[in-house]
């Protein structure tokens, strides 16, 4: 069954209003018809069951039928600071991140990233983050669109919120460790309801001076088995592990 997530002004007591980028994917990507069910989900991220009432011009109507009781989201609140990568990397990150149940993402200027963003494009770019994003939503049935936060260095990311954890991805903080057992204990310590934030650097990995500013503010380093990954990979097999521990060992 189809999934949107519906602003908030759409919800109009029993009624839903449906329109933009969703009523063009319903009325002409889908074809769908009247008395078609779909899923709604409000911003809290509360989901419902609809039926469509009608189609029109530009706007779908619908009714709520009931309320569905879902729990698709991680027990525990994921923020993925990326250092950005060349190409088209981050679209796959941010999709596959959404998938996998981050809460935030956070693009990373850093000392070795090699893309610059225009300024005056940095909002086309968060726009189109923030597309992935939702699409990547519906079609895993989550419940809530992680927030797509604007590109910042590491040097902010401790200035609005404290995280329960930090964790960084990166082998030469590893060096010396145990990387399982590392990465093992840092899993063990998380709790549910617990804020991780997960650093992952770009291709030519961090500097010096971020390693030394991110062991500053309590980082904690791991090691992603014995190989070294790509940093469009590095994130995924973090949360992986993250969302496989959390969701089926310890049931």
């Amino acid at each position: 069954m189809q999934r949107y997530f519906i602003p908030g002004d759409q919800w109009l007591d029993e009624q839903v209003v449906i329109r933009d980028d969703d009523y063009h994917h319903i009325a002409n990507v889908m074809r769908m018809k009247e008395e078609t069910s779909i899923i709604g989900c409000k911003p809290n991220g509360q989901a419902y069951l609809l039926t469509i009432d009608q189609i029109t011009k530009g706007q779908v109507d619908c009714k709520i039928v009931k309320e569905l009781n879902e729990n698709n989201e991680l027990p525990i609140h994921i923020t993925l600071a990326q250092g950005i990568p060349k190409g088209d990397k981050l679209d796959y990150v941010v999709q596959k991140s959404t998938e996998l149940g981050i809460s935030t993402f956070i693009p990373l200027q850093m000392e070795r990233t090699i893309v610059k963003w225009d300024h005056k494009k940095e909002q086309k770019k968060l726009d189109r983050l923030y597309k992935i994003a939702k699409e990547a939503s519906e079609q895993s049935h989550r419940s809530l669109i992680p927030d797509i936060k604007p590109i910042q260095p590491v040097e902010s990311l401790f200035k609005q919120r404290t995280f329960d954890h930090v964790l960084v991805a990166s082998e030469f903080l590893a060096k010396g460790q145990d990387q399982q057992q590392s990465f093992k204990e840092a899993i063990n310590q998380v709790h549910d309801g617990d804020h991780i934030l997960l650093i992952v650097g770009p291709e030519g990995g961090f500097t010096e001076s971020e390693i030394q500013f991110l062991e500053q503010n309590d980082a904690r380093s791991i090691r992603l088995g014995s190989r070294i990954l790509r940093t469009e990979t590095a994130p995924l097999y973090a949360l992986s592990a993250l969302s496989f521990y959390f969701e089926e060992w310890r049931c």
